[in-house]
This record gives structure tokens, C-alpha cells and sequence, in this order.
């Protein structure tokens, strides 16, 4: 009996293939589940016809995961944690911040579409994003403690004032000799 499969099922096939099987297992599983129809050759015509339809959408779909892979190939993230004196993270950094920082970035993506193994330490991971089943790109997500970027601003902020302080220094020497 050939069977039309109306969804993936392991060892048989996968969605829209024509595969024979047993007629009980047919009648009395596939059909009453709703996982397949009788290949008739009115359904072998409506198949092929959804298929040349799909082909078109698919493209399409696959096209506009690649316009949005690219834009966020270069992308590299660092997550700041709470960190315990050991190294362990408070919790975890997983697929929810790394979708928070790309939409702080200008990147609207959906969470679920990230893959990430949870990173419980502080050090380099990658977090998968999946476009379409065809389209995917690794992100590298750099996880630090929050109070090593604490300090980080506090050089950024001071370095600018040591730089600022020669210059001061330099103006008020300038004048007394300008008074000589």
C-alpha cells in the first residue's frame, strides 16, 4: 500500500515522500493518526502541485535567513555575570541574554532560534543561531564578571583625566612667562 507521510516518522520517512508500507499498519495507524493518506493519483497530483508551490516559498524563506545571517556574521558579544570568588557564575548565561544583547545591538531575534550550551563559568562560548535549516551562524559570546568591567570603566574613566592634567599644567606655565 502506498502511503503519502503528512509528517516525519522515524524509520519510515519524512514529510510529503510516498513510501509503501504494510496495508494493516496503513489502515489501522498512519490514516486514523492523520500521519499519512492513500497515494491515490489525485493526491500524487495535489502533492506534486504543493510542492512546486513550497519550492518557491522555500527559496524565498531560505533567501531572507541568509540577508539576516549576514548582517549579524561579524557580530561578538560579552555578557557580563555576577561572579562567586571561585570563578562560578550566579546562575547561568544562556540563549535569553544572548537574544537580550543582540536586540541592545539593533538585532531583533527570536530566542528560540538560539542554541546555546549554558555557560556556568566565565570564559568563551558559542551560541548558534538557526535562520532556517539550511542557514545558520555562530555567534562567540565572551562571558565576564561584572565587577571586571566595573574596573575596565573606572581606567577608561580616570585615563582621560591623567591625560587632561599635563595640559592644565602646561597652560599656567605659559601665561607667567607671557607676565616676564
Amino acid at each position: 500500500m502506498e502511503i503519502i507521510l503528512k509528517e516525519d516518522i522515524i524509520g519510515l520517512g519524512f514529510k510529503n515522500d510516498i513510501v509503501n508500507v504494510k496495508s494493516g499498519y496503513g489502515r489501522n495507524y498512519l490514516i486514523p493518526q492523520g500521519k499519512g493518506v492513500i497515494a491515490s493519483p489525485m493526491a500524487k497530483k495535489i502533492l506534486a502541485e504543493n510542492l512546486k508551490q513550497q519550492a518557491h516559498k522555500l527559496a524565498a524563506m531560505k533567501e531572507a535567513a541568509e540577508k539576516k545571517a549576514e548582517a549579524i556574521k561579524d557580530v561578538a558579544l560579552c555578557i557580563a555575570a555576577k561572579v562567586s570568588a571561585t570563578g562560578q557564575l550566579y546562575g547561568s548565561v544562556g540563549a535569553n541574554q544572548v537574544a537580550d544583547e543582540l536586540k541592545k545591538l539593533g538585532h531583533e531575534i527570536d530566542r528560540k532560534i538560539i542554541t546555546m550550551k549554558d555557560a556556568k563559568t566565565i570564559g568563551d562560548f558559542v551560541a548558534m543561531v538557526h535562520f532556517h535549516k539550511e542557514v545558520t551562524v555562530e555567534i562567540p559570546v565572551k562571558v565576564v564578571a561584572e565587577n571586571a568591567i566595573a574596573k575596565e570603566n573606572k581606567e577608561e574613566v580616570a585615563a582621560p583625566v591623567v591625560e587632561e592634567a599635563p595640559v592644565a599644567e602646561e597652560a599656567p606655565a605659559q601665561e607667567e612667562t607671557a607676565e616676564e
